[in-house]
């Protein structure tokens, strides 16, 4: 079996999954995500961690059990948001009087910030839903576009010093293949303000590439080929969603400006 086949069948699988748990939203969603948070916080932590020298013990971990508990319990968006602060400051300030990198802390924050955007935009009404299906058909068709015409125009590097597989033409057909899909998805939800979403399509997908190019940026800078080994045919959990969390923060940013931070999607996908 081929590398495409393996990624094929695995992206398959995954996104059959996915799809399950979020046409059920509530505590089923909730659950993915934050064992999405989880996974992402572990295999941040096995890539950036020094192999020698002053550690943090298990506080960080501890810390994001914390996150993880309260996110599960769906507390509001503001106490989840200042959590998160708390936490990632308690972090800081230990690996400073330890004299440790601040890795762990960035891990804490990424993986924190990036369980609560897609849990709280997904929240647990109609809006949640196609909000969250709207950002998965962008991303996923972003990814799809960015490989394929990447792969048959070629042409210039987008950042070869980070990514050397990337081609500034997969780049833009990632991004015009991403505001096809997200439009394709608004107009069959029945939504109105089409012009409005395909900005914002744009916009998520080229968040989604720089979240990309950020999470290889911290494997190149710890000398990783992959975030791990979960996913046949893809690595780790990182490396899968590493543009869909970036995207979902956007997006979650985006809808809390229109409509606040608790219903987010209220303001982009009105009931």
């Amino acid at each position: 079996m081929s590398n495409l086949q393996l990624r094929v069948i695995s992206s398959v699988v995954l996104a059959v999954a996915t799809l399950g748990l979020t046409w059920l939203g509530g505590l089923p969603f909730r659950l993915l995500c934050a064992a999405m948070a989880a996974v992402i916080f572990h295999e941040w932590t096995r890539m950036c961690r020094p192999a020698a020298g002053p550690g943090l013990g298990f506080l960080p971990e501890a810390l994001l059990v914390v996150f993880v508990g309260a996110l599960i319990a769906g507390l509001p968006a503001f106490w989840l948001l200042l959590l998160v602060a708390v936490l990632v400051m308690v972090v800081v300030a230990a690996a400073w009087a330890r004299k440790t990198g601040q890795w762990d802390a960035s891990g804490l924050a990424y993986a924190a910030v990036s369980g609560l955007s897609l849990a709280l935009l997904r929240d647990g009404d109609h809006p949640g839903l196609v909000a969250i299906l709207f950002l998965f058909a962008v991303v996923w068709a972003t990814d799809i576009f960015a490989y394929f015409v990447g792969r048959s125009v070629g042409g210039p590097k987008l950042a070869p010093s980070i990514s050397p597989g990337k081609t500034q033409s997969g780049a833009l057909g990632g991004a015009v293949g991403g505001v096809i899909a997200g439009l394709l998805l608004a107009a069959a939800a029945g939504a109105g303000n089409l012009a409005m979403l395909g900005v914002v399509a744009l916009v998520l997908s080229i968040v989604s590439q720089a979240g990309d190019l950020f999470e290889s940026w911290v494997k190149r800078r710890h000398g990783r080929k992959d975030s791990g080994a979960l996913i046949p045919g893809h690595g780790g959990v990182m490396d899968r969603v590493d543009g869909l969390v970036a995207a979902a923060f956007a997006l979650y940013v985006i809808g809390w400006i229109s409509a606040g931070a608790d219903h987010p999607a209220q303001g982009l996908f009105p009931a």
